[in-house]
């Protein structure tokens, strides 16, 4: 998420109650998880399997619960709960908007889009034209659709769910409360009970022409290509690529951080983890999927 204004690092420090070190002429402009990081973002690591890669990362200020020497042109915040401070921020950045009406007086809704009875649409949602948006359909916040979608009842666009595990702690799992976006391009189809979640902090996107079956469930912070068919029950997790043309077929499940590369076709009740390793193999071809 890009801030309205630029932030400067004395105030973020402050804020969060964290003890700065390196560059205190830092301004921030933006907040991101690990896996989204631009130059002048606030982001935050706690564990060690990504201590290095977001030490190396474009990210501008770290919140950071470790002892390290700072890099060039970065800022550390130091603090024993860099996911705290980090929902700290987005909840100040981002803030939740409760709603009062079924449909957002902030929605836009393009010309000749039918709404059926029974859909919510929330805060600074768009709408393009000629959609259908069937009976028990609910969009989130920062829902942007275009034009010629069709979604069907039951579906939900924009929830999320994304947890960071405590350690001796009353209360486990920390809720990385979100202030990423969901883009629906033209043309989609998203059948009945489909739930699709906004990014953490970017940007989920479902590619132009694509089409889901019923029971589909999409990930945070997934980017799913062109004219892709995904038939029913398929699961995909948070930070997936998938390119454009790919077919997934029933029951396929894709764990997080994969590629899926452009015309790949996966059969029935195959699983995706890790280094490519396949479970309950069918069949596959094209491309394949990458690290």
């Amino acid at each position: 998420m890009k801030l309205k204004a630029p932030v400067s690092i004395a105030w973020i420090a402050d804020f969060v109650e964290a003890r700065l070190v390196g560059d205190s002429t830092i301004q921030a402009d933006g907040i991101n998880e690990v896996h989204k990081i631009t130059k002048g973002d606030i982001s935050f690591v706690d564990i060690e399997k990504y201590y290095a890669r977001t030490l190396e990362s474009d990210a501008s200020v770290i919140l950071i619960n470790k002892e390290v020497e700072c890099p060039k042109g970065k800022a550390l915040l130091i603090t024993k709960d860099p996911a705290g401070a980090y929902v700290k921020l987005v909840k100040h950045f981002c803030p939740f908007e409760p709603s009062s009406k079924m449909i957002s007086d902030t929605a836009e809704i393009g010309e000749g889009t039918i709404i059926m009875p029974n859909v919510f649409i929330g805060n600074h949602c768009k709408i393009g034209k000629n959609c259908i948006i069937h009976p028990g359909v609910v969009i989130y916040d920062r829902t942007y659709i275009g034009n010629n979608v069709i979604i069907q009842s039951n579906s939900v666009i924009g929830g999320c769910f994304y947890f960071n595990k405590r350690s001796n702690e009353e209360l486990l799992y920390l809720k990385l409360e979100s202030c990423g976006r969901t883009f629906i391009e033209d043309d989609v189809e998203i059948g009945a009970c489909c739930t699709i979640d906004k990014g953490v902090s970017g940007d989920t996107i479902i590619g132009r022409g694509t089409k889901f079956d019923n029971f589909i469930h999409i990930g945070h912070g997934t980017v799913i290509g062109k004219n892709c068919l995904f038939a029913a029950q398929v699961g995909v997790a948070g930070k997936v690529t998938i390119g454009d043309n790919v077919l997934l077929y029933g029951q396929v499940g894709v764990s997080k951080d994969l590629v899926i590369e452009s015309n790949t076709v996966v059969l029935a009740k195959v699983e995706w983890v890790n280094h490519c390793l396949v479970v309950s193999v069918v069949w596959y071809s094209g491309s394949g999927c990458k690290r």
